[in-house]
């Protein structure tokens, strides 16, 4: 990635796809910094995000997320792992579009089944939803992220391999 352009790189997609991990992975093989938006939520908060979520509620984490992303998304070499839900507001979309790289991360709804049983405890939103209620959410939120770069499907890519994809891409 030896570009004079040095933008961070905003991963998106829905929970659990993997924005973390092959963040992780990127930024190592890039020499970047990830900046996980939700670890740095709760570090700030000294919260883990379902009880931001259950304290303060979604608006309030919602508005936080923003203020967060804004900040970051300014600097350059980051890699920024964006919560499932942040592309919700129009004006996370916006900042990341004009300040970023922004990559979509894909997953299909059968490859994100076999995840959702680890998820369910740290995700708030998904919390007492029935795997139809689940699904239902999945293909509503597909449509938030139609906005980026570049989309990559991880169906049968590894974590390495995903971010591999990435920097070939870029």
């Amino acid at each position: 990635m030896e570009r004079e352009d040095k933008k961070s790189i905003a991963l998106t997609g829905f929970m659990g796809v993997g924005k973390t991990s092959i963040g992780q992975a990127l930024a190592k093989k890039t020499g970047r910094q990830l900046i996980d938006i939700d670890a740095e939520i709760e570090k700030a908060h000294e919260l883990p995000v379902p009880e931001i979520f259950r304290k303060y509620g979604e608006e309030y984490f919602r508005e936080k997320e923003k203020v967060m992303i804004q900040s970051y998304s300014q600097e350059k070499k980051k890699v920024l792992s964006l919560g499932g839900g942040a592309f919700l507001q129009p004006e996370v979309r916006e900042i990341c579009m004009a300040s970023c790289y922004v990559i979509h991360l894909e997953l299909s709804w059968d490859k994100w089944v076999d995840r959702c049983e680890q998820l369910i405890e740290t995700r708030p939103v998904l919390q007492g939803k029935s795997l139809d209620e689940m699904k239902t959410l999945f293909h509503a939120r597909e449509k938030i992220y139609q906005e980026y770069h570049l989309k990559i499907n991880t169906d049968h890519l590894s974590i390495d391999e995903a971010a591999d994809e990435i920097i070939q891409l870029l």
